[in-house]
């Protein structure tokens, strides 16, 4: 019986996995750090989310406004769902690897979500 999962490990990669769609869970992971309540592992996935919605939502103002002012437009727009697959692509593997119960972490995004939303 002990090999079983428990109800709120179920609960936990649920909300994880919520934490980690892409646009989404941007919402649920801001509630949950502007709450300050969650597990470690709840606060570093939202950390993550977070940080990586913020890239994808910076790269894709940056460059959809580089490509309406700029004569080199389809490359622009061609850069900008390049960016917007990885973004969807990360996503979708990172919900893969915690329902597998494996780690994580992404190397230079996870340190860089933790030291920009530290206090959080």
């Amino acid at each position: 019986m002990d090999n079983l999962p428990s109800k709120d490990t179920d609960i936990s990669k649920t909300q994880l996995v919520l934490y980690l769609i892409p646009i989404i869970g941007f919402f649920p992971s801001l509630w949950t750090l502007y709450q300050r309540q969650g597990s470690r592992e709840q606060l570093a996935i939202s950390r993550l989310s977070i940080t990586l919605a913020f890239i994808w939502m910076l790269g894709y103002l940056l460059l959809t406004t580089e490509s309406a002012t700029n004569f080199l437009t389809l490359r622009f727009l061609i850069l900008n769902s390049f960016l917007t697959s990885g973004y969807f692509l990360v996503s979708i593997w990172l919900i893969f690897r915690v329902i597998q119960g494996k780690s994580s972490r992404l190397p230079g995004f996870s340190n860089l979500a933790e030291r920009v939303w530290r206090k959080y």
